[in-house]
């Protein structure tokens, strides 16, 4: 089966389809897979998460009809563990994904490769007719997170990003309360991803013996992990600090921030501000490199508040060095919703008759009653009355991105969510390192320092 429409079909709409089908681009009707017809994914970049990939696609194979038929690293050694996972030939593996991209038994791809490679990878497959899983975050810079947003308007095929959160049951049930209007006008909300261990954040094992020089499983293509030849990152020798413990190093990504706060952000701007998010005002940053000071020159502890257009303000905490964790908070000005087992949604004392007529339908019957003074007052109180809202089983990240490859369901975190969430997160992380306040230019698309 060959690449483009005739390969895909075109898929008569039903009525069961017409409401997912309808929040697609229309250059993607067309290309959509049927119910019944096999997906065939390439995953490129073998690392932990890519080999999480493999095995849960794996597991779901016959229930979601979804087969891995190539696999893509850098590094030998991974390499061939993924061929391993799929039970392929040598030939299902490749330390080159561009071959991934050329494949025809390859629909659509999974990267989970470094972050300063995502969007490289991701532009690259969807102009070669594939559709798109990018690991979170999106990108390393904000410019890359534009490119590929663009990217996605212009080819028409699905592209999904992965904070985990943008598909729990609650997010999207807090998503109704606040479009419903029940916690008022959201004013500000908090999310955190806190830590702590003896061993240092990301100082993940190294192979003694990988590296460019080596051969057989040893062996690592330096020079296209970097990507210097793309400007992706800057030509160094092989360091195997930089290579197994990526995340400790701006170069390839902004350490806690966009490894952990992209999972809180993402799914708070879905809630707060719908599906495509919404895109900052002004960040600020706090925090510091200030225990776990080895060859790392990302802080352990960061902190940002961003400010948005619709007046509302989300702060975000990542510590590496203590592991209590503030709870995930949504506040508006008559209530506030905590998540947690379920959504727990409290009103606020003040406004408890304008809280208490929105949530009618899920509080116990309430009425006013005579005070020992002969005042009518609110019984319970005002400030009292709350309510639990239960998860309920939905569908996960990656069948998520299936059902949208078959035009059964929009991406949960699609690109402007995506590109949304890194603008706020990179700007935040830009703000630490220089020192400065950051603001955004909507019209020119740009971060503009302070």
């Amino acid at each position: 089966m060959s690449g483009g429409i005739d390969r895909r079909g075109f898929l008569g709409v039903t009525a069961g389809l017409a409401a997912g089908a309808a929040l697609m681009p229309a250059s993607s009707w067309a290309r959509v897979r049927g119910a019944n017809e096999r997906i065939r994914l390439g995953v490129i970049g073998c690392g932990g998460q890519g080999r999480w990939h493999i095995g849960d696609y794996r597991r779901r194979a016959d229930a979601d009809n979804v087969v891995v038929t190539r696999v893509c690293d850098v590094y030998r050694r991974r390499l061939d563990q993924a061929v391993g996972m799929i039970g392929g030939t040598e030939s299902a593996g490749t330390l080159d994904y561009r071959e991934v991209l050329d494949s025809p038994e390859v629909d659509a791809v999974v990267i989970a490769t470094p972050d300063h490679w995502h969007t490289k990878i991701a532009i690259d497959a969807m102009d070669a007719g594939k559709d798109v899983f990018c690991e979170k975050p999106l990108s390393l810079t904000i410019e890359q997170a534009i490119e590929c947003r663009d990217a996605v308007k212009r080819t028409g095929r699905v592209f999904a990003v992965g904070p985990q959160r943008a598909s729990d049951d609650l997010t999207w049930k807090a998503r109704d309360a606040v479009s419903g209007g029940r916690i008022g006008r959201v004013v500000w909300s908090q999310g955190a991803v806190c830590r702590n261990s003896r061993d240092f954040q990301f100082n993940w094992g190294i192979d003694r013996d990988a590296g460019p020089d080596a051969t057989g499983a040893g062996y690592v293509w330096w020079d296209r992990w970097l990507g210097w030849e793309h400007g992706l990152a800057e030509k160094i020798p092989w360091n195997p600090d930089h290579f197994f413990r990526f995340r400790k190093y701006f170069a390839y990504n902004g350490g806690v921030a966009t490894d952990l706060m992209y999972h809180v952000l993402a799914p708070l701007l879905l809630a707060i501000s719908g599906p495509d998010g919404e895109y900052p005002r002004r960040v600020v940053a706090a925090g510091g490199l200030y225990i776990q000071k080895d060859e790392r020159d990302i802080p352990d502890t960061s902190m940002l508040m961003v400010d948005y257009p619709s007046e509302h303000t989300i702060v975000l905490v990542s510590v590496m060095t203590n592991d209590d964790t503030p709870p995930l908070v949504i506040r508006g000005q008559h209530g506030s919703m905590e998540f947690g087992e379920g959504l727990i949604v409290r009103e606020q004392r003040p406004w408890f008759p304008e809280f208490r007529a929105a949530n009618k339908e899920f509080l116990p019957d309430w009425g006013m009653v005579q005070d020992s003074r002969g005042r009518f007052v609110p019984d319970p109180p005002g400030g009292q009355m709350s309510y639990t809202i239960a998860r309920e089983p939905r569908r996960d990240t990656n069948g998520n991105f299936l059902d949208a490859i078959r035009g059964e369901a929009p991406p949960n975190c699609n690109a402007e969510l995506g590109c949304s969430t890194m603008v706020a997160i990179k700007m935040g992380v830009e703000a630490y390192r220089q020192n400065k306040v950051f603001t955004w230019d909507a019209e020119g698309e740009r971060a503009v320092p302070s």
